[in-house]
């Protein structure tokens, strides 16, 4: 499959969808309950969404969709703890192994897919799991776990690093555990306290003391609810930078603010021009400056973050900086950005980008999610065809792409 992006100016009005990575937590919280679960503002489209909503027909829930809205119920058979599956993997199987060993006692997931970022293993989910009280191992191509005593146990959690997923599923895990489960040096960020809210909606006891830790006091059953997923923000802030370098002018209705304080600190100082709606952000373009950043947990800029920041500093005469200590292994999309003519070099974990360049057409390859919609915000600045293999990659995490982009032009 292959993409084709020229020259665009992106003008008008845009919805950003529910949050990518909020959805997938929340299905994966969906096994904790046989009761039925109705989600809203809820991304249909997206590839890794449907891949999801598979796994869970094949472990026996009963998914119904239309438009922005699911339901989620069980079926007449009993729910299987053993997911097989052929097909294509998500990272997110890791969370469905945490949900099915704490609802059943055991499960049986398929390694996790997802983006290859640098060294992305999964050995925390390990180690919170056998806190917890099972015992994992591996068969093939499939990660299993199963209780020791039929039920996970409460424990101490301490994480040596803020991470997400391994954040989600201790959350995941220990809400039908027996006793109190402590996790320390949790990463807490928009989509971990979207998850956190909807369980609460579910009867689940948690409290979270900051960046510090989350108690989560197991209870025996979760209870059916209606929830909205928050809005995307990597979604919005692809929006807001496409605005700029398009030279174009964006009202983004569904704007998550709140979310993204810092990286819009970096922008404003960097030259784009907007303000705040009720709802929603209007980007009045701007001239783009360059940029130096560090990813970081939330509240500051992450890993996702930094191709579109790269881009934005491609665009941009002068120097740009951009250091990502977490996933240096990231850099490579700045080779497919190379074939385009910017002109960058990577010293030690530093990606340096020597701005201003105007670019031209080419046929790149979208390696990732986040590198295939850089490189779609790229091909809108030349005058020159740009062609983006393996452009499913970005159906992953956009919604209705196509349809956007044509209603902004």
């Amino acid at each position: 499959m292959a993409l084709s992006i020229s020259r665009t100016k992106l003008n008008g009005l845009v919805k950003v969808s529910g949050a990518k990575n909020s959805s997938l937590r929340l299905l994966a919280a969906s096994l904790l309950t046989e009761d039925t679960l109705h989600l809203t503002n809820f991304p249909n489209g997206l590839l890794d969404v449907q891949v999801h909503l598979k796994m869970l027909e094949a472990l026996g829930k009963v998914v119904v969709s239309s438009e922005d809205t699911v339901t989620i119920s069980k079926g007449q058979e009993n729910i299987k703890t053993q997911l097989i599956w052929d097909e294509r993997s998500i990272r997110n199987t890791l969370l469905i192994l945490g949900a099915l060993t704490a609802r059943y006692g055991e499960g049986k997931v398929p390694l996790p897919g997802g983006c290859k970022l640098g060294e992305r293993k999964y050995d925390l989910h390990v180690m919170l799991l056998e806190k917890l009280g099972a015992e994992v191992w591996e068969e093939g191509d499939y990660l299993c776990a199963k209780a020791k005593e039929g039920r996970l146990m409460g424990n101490e959690i301490h994480l040596p690093m803020r991470s997400t997923g391994a954040t989600e599923n201790t959350i995941i895990a220990s809400s039908l555990a027996k006793g109190k489960t402590v996790l320390y040096n949790p990463h807490i960020r928009p989509e971990i306290m979207d998850l956190i809210d909807m369980l609460t909606k579910m009867g689940a006891k948690i409290e979270v003391f900051g960046q510090r830790s989350i108690e989560i006091e197991g209870v025996d059953f979760l209870s059916s609810t209606k929830h909205a997923v928050i809005p995307d923000n990597m979604e919005a802030l692809t929006w807001a930078i496409g605005s700029v370098i398009t030279n174009g002018e964006v009202e983004i209705e569904n704007f998550p603010y709140e979310h993204l304080e810092v990286p819009l600190v970096y922008l404003r100082e960097s030259g784009m021009k907007f303000y705040r709606g009720d709802t929603s952000l209007i980007v009045k373009g701007g001239t783009p400056y360059p940029v130096e950043i560090s990813t970081g947990p939330y509240p500051g800029i992450n890993s996702d973050m930094q191709p579109l920041f790269a881009v934005y500093g491609a665009m941009s005469k002068g120097e740009t900086k951009i250091v990502d200590l977490r996933f240096p292994g990231r850099y490579a999309y700045a080779e497919e950005l190379a074939k385009l003519g910017v002109d960058s070099k990577v010293v030690g974990d530093m990606l340096v980008i020597n701005g201003g360049n105007p670019l031209h057409g080419g046929t790149v390859k979208a390696l990732d999610l986040r590198a295939g919609i850089a490189l779609l915000l790229a091909g809108m600045t030349t005058d020159e065809e740009v062609i983006i293999e393996d452009d499913w990659q970005i159906y992953r995490g956009y919604e209705n792409l196509e349809e956007k982009l044509k209603n902004l032009r």
